[in-house]
């Protein structure tokens, strides 16, 4: 859906629908339309005028996301190739968590910021693509409509930890997430909606200086900086020291504790003297470290540490007071798992 459109408050809306010479209350029925039911067309919208419908087409056309391909995992996952209206594609993933009656407990879903990615991380597909372009609002927001109709169950989390990195986009990034906050849209707790960088540190001051209460999630993989340069190659210039600081003023900032992401990739970033780095790096701030296995990458080396190994770093930098846990990849059969996403099924289409 047109980007400016779906940016637009009510009041915008009344200023704009007056202008054209509509009644006000016309403004209430388009805000309705455009973000509690999600119209996927102008003639969708019964109750205004065709004159009405015609001038919002002409200045607004709507831009609505498409599925290419859709692929359910076997722990209910599913992943979500989506066209854009240029053409380009990225990928969207819903996950699922059921009671055990079989009801549903939560709805997350992990948005794409950018068409591609600009970071070229070793360790994540995207990267490897290169960078096409940022993503809308209205994109980014698209997403989660879509596994909503496609589940037919309400989205409760949303994570940024798709395609892209976000902080690269930051103001279409901030608008999508207002809106998902909004309680005239999803209405998503402000504290179920996550933001994850690979630690980009104006990024970071910026979302400190927010007045949602927005999560922060950081990919850290290493907390040796020649290791982490060459696992994270474009952050190189952004040193850990200074990643540090970054964390301490957000979280005096914020009264926010920040979650840093780290994969554990068997004989590169698993070691005692790895785990000591990351001890360090957490002494005397407010985090959580979540631990995630590397997932297969077609054409990379990169393996899995072993479970026994995830066991000792969860208990070692719990004892030591390190708030902790471990994280199963979801939808690893499907490629659609954390660093697995790279349109690997539409491009083969579009050959």
């Amino acid at each position: 859906m047109n980007n400016e459109l779906i940016k637009l408050t009510e009041a915008e809306l009344e200023d704009l629908v007056t202008s054209w010479g509509y009644p006000r209350f016309r403004a209430k029925q388009i805000h309705e339309w455009v973000h509690r039911h999600h119209a996927a067309s102008f003639d969708a919208m019964s109750n205004l005028p065709k004159d009405l419908r015609a001038k919002l087409s002409e200045f607004f056309p709507l831009e609505m996301v498409k599925i290419f391909d859709r692929q359910v995992s076997l722990d209910g996952t599913r992943k979500y190739v989506v066209t854009l209206a240029d053409g380009s594609l990225v990928e969207t993933v819903g996950m699922p968590v059921y009671h055990r009656d079989g009801s549903l407990d939560r709805l997350s879903v992990c948005v794409s910021s950018q068409v591609g990615c600009p970071m070229a991380c070793q360790f994540c597909a995207t990267g490897r693509e290169g960078l096409t372009r940022n993503l809308t609002a209205a994109e980014i927001i698209s997403q989660v409509a879509l596994v909503q109709e496609d589940f037919q169950e309400r989205v409760s989390n949303v994570v940024v930890m798709g395609q892209g990195e976000p902080f690269l986009n930051y103001d279409e990034v901030l608008a999508a997430l207002r809106i998902l906050n909004s309680r005239d849209d999803f209405n998503i707790g402000a504290r179920h909606i996550t933001l994850s960088t690979c630690g980009i540190i104006d990024g970071i001051d910026c979302l400190s200086q927010e007045p949602e209460q927005f999560t922060l999630a950081v990919s850290l993989h290493s907390a040796l900086q020649e290791k982490r340069d060459q696992l994270m190659p474009k952050v190189a210039k952004q040193p850990l020291s200074d990643l540090k600081k970054a964390m301490e003023r957000y979280t005096q900032s914020t009264n926010r504790r920040v979650s840093f992401e780290y994969l554990l990739i068997k004989d590169v970033n698993d070691s005692e003297e790895d785990l000591q780095a990351l001890l360090d790096f957490c002494d005397g701030l407010l985090c959580h470290v979540n631990l995630l296995p590397v997932n297969t990458v077609e054409g990379s080396p990169l393996q899995a540490a072993s479970p026994a190994t995830a066991k000792h770093w969860v208990e070692t930098l719990t004892h030591h007071g390190v708030e902790t846990s471990f994280r199963k990849s979801r939808g690893a059969d499907i490629d659609g798992a954390c660093g697995q996403l790279k349109n690997k099924l539409a491009r083969g289409a579009l050959r």
